[in-house]
């Protein structure tokens, strides 16, 4: 195991031990026990920087499964490279803030600090695994833990809510990831990335590569919160805002972005990838940015400029991956837009990162984080003011901060959309405009409804002061980002960007400049347009907000998931109670009638019947003569009218086969069953003794159901056997035992050989339900011996 695989599973070793650091070093802050290992991550990852640079791939294998074509192949690229720099750097940042945000004297930080490394280790599997299967695994992992981080305040019920939401879309989404998964190991027999991008001309015209194209998309829009499956991000903000300032600005939220930009030089050749991840990006791009604005929570606001910000991202890698789609057209112009989208995937980062950490202050610090109860807050936190101030001008584009150099790139890609033969390509940069102008209002909102206006300190649960400077230190870290990424951001070019690029667009080459001034051109006069609008529509947006009130609360998409689960459960409860009715012998009519008729349909439908007396020993008339006495005792049960008469009926053709085993040179088989059987009749006995002895008389109709299914299990396992032994597709492997009994196994019993050597786990397992039977039995007489109460310890 390599140093690239250490430091995927060092997240997950440390986790272990910090429930032991809580328990027995107190006085000390569980972060600071774990805050040295995503730096030292951090540290390490920035030494690939000089080998990606150079266009250098580093790759370490592991062998796991390898009969199935998963290992354990972990890769750094630029695009892998990119991502671990965000999830290492972001997470110090984020463990160093949650140190004086969460009391140590309050909080379970030893849950809190076990999930947030369990999403760490995760987040860094899904974004350097070059196996796909790997890959889903951790994928899945970040929606475990991620379930486990918004719930974590779960006596909250907004908490467990939130929760759940993000759980069952975004495993959802993964499992019609995992169908595209397969798909694509059916089209090019390998689950590697680097494989499958190699074979990618070849399997384009697969009639399933449309299929694990949709599969793929659908995975990746539910973890990265596109239209309209967003609903679950803003209901994740009840987790603590270092869960937020992380999982939905900087990591969680961009797998699904990283899945899209791992993948497109797989499908970006089709025009349905191409037009889905604009479209889709450029709808949830306006959705968010216009539903942020009617949001009277700080993290309301944020969660939905995250959505907006998203579908930028998603929009911008769509029309990029047209580079690869139309030929005909200037490239160039095309990977401006993917450019813009990595730059933007840095750039927003750093800006939300530190804006959900001024909100978490804002709300540390007053006890509330509604903005009609803010205002004034300038005075009293001037450091938190200016953080929010550069965090949000980014977010809104302006000058002279990151957000403004790849806004004016993304301005540039849509406007590249005009160059194609598209009727109503004219839409596209309208629609980035207007929400981009919403984009605008949001981050106004943000900042000056909170630290300008009227000061209300009779709505305040706490007196406003500023932060401590252990709480401000990450923030204004990503603030000072926000601005030198503005003025040099070709700091990034050769390092970050350019590596990153040659990732998700092969074949092209790449010479990435970025300045502020490139003259009046259409894209400066959009975002001239973009604050004229914008700065009206702020200051008039009590005349207009109205039309929130428009929109009919039926239609709403929260109302469809919570009504589809109400509709999901009162159809569960009325399928479950029809069959469910409590009669065991209901229960098993329902089973054997399904062996029945599966069984049969297949033993029929795939013409798998054979019969044939060849290698049959010859029947002597003592073997005849006990399959009668079985025969007549098993129909002698259905009209016994005594309990006592059916038991012994029942044991007497448990010894009989006993019998039959005897005859066959089984003697341990026999002994086995005899010793069985005896058991069975004594339990049976013990049972019916405290019920009547005569068997109350049931309809002819039960009757009838129940001889129908007993002959029919018996005639289908009849005829499965006499199938099987028809059918000789493989030679005997009694031979194989019969040779390596003794030499390999140095047994001479050959029975307990297979039992005890060659089947040892199939013994071992069994034993181990035996275990586990035995256990619950030895519960159930402890609780009946002591009326159902607790058992206490004496």
């Amino acid at each position: 195991m390599s140093l690239l695989h250490l430091a995927i599973i060092a997240p997950f070793i440390i986790a272990i031990f910090v429930p032991f650091f809580y328990k027995y070093i107190k006085g000390v802050h569980t972060g600071w026990f774990v805050l040295p290992l995503p730096i030292l991550l951090f540290v390490y990852f920035i030494s690939f920087i000089s080998s990606t640079s150079n266009k250098q791939t580093i790759t370490e294998s592991f062998s796991w499964i390898s009969s199935l074509g998963i290992d354990f192949t972990v890769k750094v690229d630029g695009l892998g490279l990119l991502f671990a720099l965000l999830i290492t750097g972001i997470g110090s940042l984020v463990v160093l803030y949650s140190i004086y945000y969460l009391s140590k004297n309050t909080e379970k930080l030893n849950t809190f600090y076990v999930y947030l490394l369990l999403f760490m280790g995760a987040m860094l599997g899904v974004v350097l695994s070059d196996n796909l299967i790997v890959l889903y695994a951790f994928w899945e992992l970040t929606s475990f833990s991620s379930f486990l981080l918004i719930g974590y305040w779960y006596d909250r019920e907004k908490s467990r809510y939130g929760a759940q939401k993000s759980m069952i879309i975004t495993v959802l989404g993964g499992l019609a990831m995992l169908g595209g998964i397969i798909l694509l190991y059916l089209m090019t027999g390998t689950f590697s990335i680097t494989e499958i991008i190699a074979q990618s001309d070849a399997i384009i015209n697969h009639p399933l590569f449309v299929p694990a194209l949709l599969c793929i998309l659908l995975g990746a829009f539910t973890k990265s919160a596109q239209f309209p499956f967003h609903i679950w991000l803003p209901d994740a903000m009840e987790a603590p805002t270092p869960v937020s300032a992380y999982l939905h600005s900087a990591t969680m939220v961009k797998a699904g972005i990283y899945l899209v930009a791992r993948m497109s030089p797989v499908f970006a050749e089709h025009a349905l990838w191409v037009w889905l991840i604009a479209g889709f990006g450029l709808v949830t791009l306006f959705w968010g940015s216009f539903s942020a604005v009617k949001q009277t929570d700080l993290k309301s606001i944020l969660a939905f400029s995250t959505v907006s910000q998203l579908g930028l991202i998603m929009s911008l890698l769509g029309i990029g991956a047209a580079a690869l789609h139309f030929d005909e057209l200037n490239p160039a112009i095309f990977t401006v837009a993917t450019t813009a989208a990595v730059f933007h995937l840095i750039n927003h980062a750093t800006f939300k990162g530190s804006l959900f950490m001024v909100v978490g202050i804002v709300d540390h610090e007053t006890g509330t984080r509604d903005i009609r109860k803010l205002g004034g807050l300038m005075n009293f936190m001037p450091i938190t003011f200016t953080i929010a101030i550069i965090g949000a001008f980014s977010m809104a584009g302006l000058p002279p901060f990151n957000g403004f150099l790849s806004k004016e790139m993304f301005f540039t890609g849509m406007l590249s959309v005009l160059e194609m033969d598209f009727n109503w390509g004219i839409l596209i940069p309208i629609i980035a405009w207007i929400a981009s102008v919403f984009t605008f209002i949001y981050s106004m909102i943000l900042v000056f409804k909170t630290f300008t206006g009227k000061y209300q300190p009779e709505k305040l649960e706490k007196k406003p002061h500023e932060a401590p400077i252990g709480m401000l230190i990450s923030p204004i870290i990503l603030a000072s980002l926000v601005i030198i990424f503005g003025f040099f951001p070709n700091i990034l070019s050769s390092s970050v960007l350019v590596p990153a690029l040659e990732t998700i667009m092969p074949g092209f080459s790449f010479d990435v400049k970025i300045s502020f001034w490139h003259g009046v051109n259409e894209e400066l006069l959009m975002t001239i347009g973009v604050i004229l609008v914008g700065v009206i529509l702020y200051f008039t947006l009590s005349k207009w907000r109205g039309v929130y009130g428009l929109f009919p609360e039926k239609l709403a998409l929260n109302r469809f998931y919570d009504n589809s689960l109400d509709w999901m459960q009162k159809g569960s409860y009325g399928i479950t109670n029809a069959y469910m009715t409590g009669s065991i012998r209901n229960y098993l009519a329902y089973m054997f009638t399904f062996i029945i008729i599966i069984l049969a349909a297949t033993l029929f439908g795939k013409d798998a019947f054979a019969f044939s007396t060849e290698n049959v020993a010859q029947i002597e008339f003592f073997e005849v003569l006990l399959s009668l006495i079985i025969a007549i005792a098993s129909i002698a049960i259905l009209f016994t009218k005594s309990r006592i008469t059916s038991i012994i009926l029942t044991g007497t053709i448990g010894y009989i086969v006993s019998l039959f085993f005897v005859i066959f040179r089984a003697p341990d088989l026999a002994l086995t069953q005899l010793v069985i059987e005896t058991i069975s009749v004594s339990l049976f006995l013990l049972c019916f003794y405290h019920l009547p002895k005569k068997l109350t008389e049931d309809p002819l109709s039960f009757k009838v159901r129940n001889a129908i299914i007993s002959v029919g299990v018996g005639a289908v396992v009849t005829l499965i056997a006499l199938s099987a032994h028809s059918n000789k597709l493989f030679d005997s492997i009694s031979q194989y035992y019969i040779e390596n009994t003794y030499t390999e196994a140095a047994g001479k019993n050959m029975v307990n050989v297979i039992l005890v050597d060659f089947r040892g786990f199939d013994t071992m397992f069994e034993i181990a339900v035996l275990g586990i039977a035995a256990l619950g039995i030895f519960s159930l007489i402890k609780l009946r011996k002591n009326g159902g109460k607790k058992v206490e310890d004496k």
